[in-house]
């Protein structure tokens, strides 16, 4: 994770103020950028900036991004950069997809993108895409109070979500996209009836293990969004073909059989279909049909709004403090059995530590101080395994956890907190550490330590008022005169933490 936090949480907006809010989604075959003002708590879209980067067809046979997919990406990040200069991390929102997560130098490229952007970057997991997207179509969309499915058919993978009003109920993304799809079965240009029937097999064979609990569980419309479907949908219109108050399998078909008769990619000249979208457009035809007979759709509507959307409306959301990660956080308490009791005493200690060393440590970020209450209030959630290296096992669940609205960065800055916060600080833990929030993280894991040791008892009687000061890696805290003569389990566990700590590149002082 990036040491300066992703977001300013709490920073307050002006309901009669117009404000700007950005969304950036670095797709597997475009980058897109959507500016949006904020006027009396709606969303107005006033400016986008869309560049095809090809992303996904730039990683080689081993996974990696070339150097020239790296410059394409860059160049259009330095562009939007210019648009982005005057305003703070907190209104803008920038994540990577796919091709990100399957990258294997992501990481390097990542460490240049925030640099050409000037703004964090966050890589989400396939969940949290297919939350996000649904989050986009569903704001787009009238609030009925029926079930729908959401499919987005992206670059580098497919979305499939269940969801009623705002809220994803089940979301699911898959291994297949317009660009990899279309790169696997039509690659040599060629349009053929075999290569569409083995790219819908394919898609059907992607989409075997979630179309029973779909199908079971039912929907009242099915929507489309991304690129993909909607050129689909105003190829069916202008054409007529089989479109009849949404996308049908007959147009469908119908779309398919024109496409074969023209024969080549290069060759496609079909009203309604644009040329950019054309190079992609067989893959994401033959993943739509697979759907469509795997799922059982009779009819699918397109909306407009996707990732970019839900990205403008989950970052608005943040800042109005109906943050969704703090929803994922009570929802893993419930799950986990986490005794809510221990974990606020343990947070309430964690933050008074923090308020009184923030201005020594720079802390100051209210994204440092989420992040320490989060690591506190799951810092015992690894007991549901085993009390034997729990701390061990509680990092394992967040670092493999479903989290909506956590990125996998700050889910490593998560699962390092937890796992560092009691026992000997081992050295690939202090470097993951140090990898997921550098000299903050490390700072943070020795609060969480402080708070954690100190609440050991479980004793619900409130802890004496306790002094903390730092000066660059030394604490000294203070207790009131007598109370450890009175705890001496405490005592010897803040004796035994100036050890520990002093491993992780700190002194202690007790007194």
């Amino acid at each position: 994770m990036d040491p300066k936090p992703a977001s300013e949480a709490t920073e307050a907006i002006d309901d009669e103020t117009p404000s700007e809010l950005v969304a950036i989604d670095l797709g597997s075959n475009s980058f897109h950028m959507v500016i949006a003002r904020v006027v009396g708590g709606q969303l107005d879209v006033v400016d986008r900036m869309r560049e095809r980067v090809k992303l996904a067809a730039g990683l080689d046979a081993n996974k990696h991004l070339t150097e020239e997919a790296q410059r394409r990406a860059l160049e259009c990040l330095e562009r939007f950069a210019q648009r982005l200069r005057p305003l703070p991390h907190a209104r803008v929102r920038a994540v990577g997809t796919n091709t990100l997560r399957r990258a294997r130098n992501a990481r390097e490229f990542l460490g240049r993108a925030r640099t050409a952007l000037g703004h964090p970057i966050e890589v989400i997991s396939g969940r949290e895409e297919a939350r996000i997207v649904y989050l986009g179509v569903a704001h787009d969309l009238s609030d009925d109070a029926g079930r729908r499915l959401v499919i987005d058919i992206g670059g580098g993978s497919t979305e499939a979500i269940l969801g009623e009003r705002f809220e994803a109920r089940r979301t699911e993304s898959l291994h297949m996209g317009c660009v990899s799809h279309t790169a696997a079965f039509f690659g040599d240009g060629r349009l053929r009836r075999d290569g569409f029937r083995e790219a819908i097999t394919e898609a059907q064979v992607e989409l075997e293990p979630i179309k029973r609990d779909f199908r079971r569980l039912g929907w009242v419309s099915a929507v489309g969004s991304s690129g993909t479907i909607l050129a689909i949908d105003s190829i069916l219109r202008t054409n007529s073909w089989g479109w009849s108050e949404g996308i049908t399998y007959a147009g469908l078909k119908a779309l398919r059989e024109a496409m074969i008769e023209q024969g080549r990619l290069d060759r496609l000249t079909i009203a309604g279909l644009t040329e950019e979208r054309a190079s992609v457009l067989p893959g994401g035809l033959a993943i739509l049909m697979a759907a469509f007979k795997s799922l059982r759709i009779d009819r699918m509507t397109a909306a407009t709004g996707a990732l970019r959307e839900g990205l403008l409306y989950d970052t608005l959301g943040r800042i109005q403090h109906e943050d969704v990660r703090d929803r994922t956080i009570e929802r893993l308490s419930e799950r986990y059995g986490i005794d809510r009791d221990q974990a606020l005493r343990v947070q309430q200690t964690a933050r008074a530590c923090l308020t009184q060393v923030a201005h020594a440590w720079s802390l100051h970020h209210p994204e440092y101080g989420m992040l320490l209450d989060w690591a506190a209030r799951l810092h015992e959630i690894g007991l549901i395994v085993s009390f034997s290296g729990f701390h061990t096992h509680g990092a394992y669940l967040l670092t493999h956890s479903d989290m909506p609205g956590f990125s996998r960065d700050q889910q490593a800055y998560l699962a390092a907190l937890v796992a560092a916060h009691r026992r000997r600080p081992k050295p690939e833990r202090v470097e993951a550490l140090r990898a997921a929030g550098g000299e903050v993280a490390l700072r943070l894991a020795a609060l969480l330590r402080l708070a954690a040791t100190l609440n050991r008892a479980r004793d619900p009687t409130q802890l004496p008022p306790l002094q903390l000061t730092a000066a660059g890696p030394v604490l000294e805290l203070r207790l009131p005169g007598g109370w450890l003569d009175g705890h001496p389990m405490t005592a010897a566990d803040l004796r035994q933490q100036q050890q520990y700590l002093a491993m992780a590149g700190f002194h202690l002082t007790v007194s």
